[in-house]
């Protein structure tokens, strides 16, 4: 009985240690899995890797080799540790961190020779003193420099290095002989750990911010148009045409929530984008801070969309005479707004000026006139025919009776978003045309069409048609 049991022991604690091995082994496998998805679909990652791992190579070179050890003084280490702490996954972040950690560091060297030169000439009763003023004013203007927003968009990394290399070299001063030749060699390598990085950023698969910023625009605005699109035809046909059970177009409709939630990322690329070289199509000085204006302006325009969208799952539902007889208006406007913002996607893709752009808002203001000529004729529809505001069937002997206002609220709501929708499209519009002008894009190969009357006559046409069947 004894062994029995203790058999039973021993076979419970191998299962409990196979199933721990087996969660483990899974886990471990479920995580790579995960990390060659990761890989496999942004490439462009695991070559980031590679050039962190080139760039140490490179630098640790002056560890390992003698001739080059002695070259930099023995401080190599300070060379390794740079170029892990400022290398980027772009360009720009890589060489706003190189600049300001090589500017940083050799003003704050300088001022801190001088702070001890002065210092060691005042006797050893008052250098003490005299060397330990300059670090409390140094380091609290440095550290209030920070909360200046100008600086701290672009200079806080080098205002950090500033305060620790300064206090580094005034504190270390006191008590160490060859100051100069530490801050000189201090200097040198963190210009070797800086320059290796941005040498392998800008050789090897360059990731630009610049072009990852205008990518990332170009995104947003054409989920926008496609998200409003969806949103309206989603709100008027809930019964029949579109599914919102189809994966691909509940996305189609979340898309403008990506320029909602993209303003960090916009203001953090614009802002190393500055710091790049000419590369590809954009000049050195190009206009990043109008992308932010983008931006801002399809952030505006995507909380009217979120709001129209809340709308189509709304406990209230337009009746369904009135969206019979408005549907085609709305849409109609939704396309025209969908179609402007496309041809801004496609302006700032080839960086070609276009010359449908004041066409196409011209029939955009047609659409959002014959709403509003149609929304006029709406207290002639408060009176519906049928026996329930959501029965479809026509019956002529039926009783007559008045629509509750409380159905009329979401279809009103519609109407006024989309109108201001529309009024929105504009603002990034303007703005997109301030990017062109500021950029010098390409003129527009063909004439501008001159339709306008056209535009006028056929609008007005569809205009009466909407009235003649409201």
């Amino acid at each position: 009985m004894a062994n029995e049991k203790e058999c039973g022991s021993v076979h419970g604690v191998y299962s409990r240690l196979q199933s721990l091995i087996a969660r483990f082994l899974s886990k471990n496998w479920r995580f790579l899995e995960k990390a060659w998805k990761l890989g496999a679909s942004e490439p462009r990652k695991v070559i980031h890797c590679l050039k962190v791992g080139v760039a140490l190579s490179l630098v640790s070179l002056f560890y390992y080799m003698r001739p080059l050890y002695d070259g930099v003084g023995g401080t190599a280490m300070w060379a390794v540790m740079t170029v892990v702490v400022v290398f980027e996954y772009t360009v720009g972040a890589t060489l706003y961190k190189c600049i300001n950690r090589a500017t940083g560091t050799f003003l704050a060297g300088s001022l801190g020779i001088g702070v001890h030169w002065v210092a060691s000439q005042s006797g050893e009763k008052f250098e003490p003193i005299i060397a330990g003023i300059p670090v409390f004013l140094l380091a609290s203007a440095a550290t209030f420099s920070r909360f200046i927003p100008s600086i701290k968009a672009r200079f806080d990394y080098g205002a950090m290095i500033f305060i620790l290399t300064f206090s580094l070299v005034s504190v270390a001063g006191y008590r160490v002989e060859k100051l100069f030749e530490m801050a000189h060699n201090r200097v040198s390598t963190i210009v070797l750990g800086t320059s290796i990085c941005i040498c392998t950023s800008m050789l090897i698969c360059p990731v630009w911010a610049g072009n990852e910023l205008h990518l990332l625009i170009n995104r947003n605005m054409e989920k926008l148009a496609d998200s409003l699109e969806g949103c309206v035809a989603e709100c008027f046909n809930r019964d029949g045409i579109v599914k919102t059970s189809d994966d691909d177009f509940s996305k189609k409709l979340q898309g403008y929530k990506f320029a909602l939630n993209s303003k960090a990322s916009e203001e953090s690329m614009a802002n190393f984008a500055r710091w790049e070289p000419a590369h590809g199509p954009f000049n050195f000085r190009h206009p990043w801070k109008q992308y932010l204006k983008i931006g801002a302006a399809m952030r505006n325009c995507s909380c009217c969309v979120e709001s129209l969208s809340s709308c189509i799952n709304s406990e209230i539902q337009i009746p369904k005479f009135l969206k019979k007889n408005f549907s085609e208006v709305c849409m109609r406007l939704s396309a025209h707004c969908s179609e402007v913002l496309k041809e801004m996607v496609v302006t700032m893709k080839t960086m070609t000026k276009s010359s449908t752009t004041d066409l196409l808002v011209e029939e955009m203001n047609f659409a959002v006139q014959e709403l509003q000529n149609a929304l006029k004729a709406l207290p002639n529809q408060l009176i519906s025919p049928h026996g329930s505001a959501n029965d479809t069937k026509v019956e002529t002997t039926s009783k007559q009776f008045i629509v509750p206002v409380i159905e009329i609220v979401p279809l009103a709501t519609t109407i006024s978003l989309l109108s201001e929708i529309a009024a929105r499209i504009e603002g990034i519009v303007d703005a997109v045309e301030d990017l062109a002008d500021l950029a010098e894009f390409k003129p527009a190969t063909d004439n501008k069409p001159k339709q306008s009357q056209c535009v006028m006559d056929k609008t007005d046409d569809e205009t009466m048609k909407v009235l003649q069947k409201v």
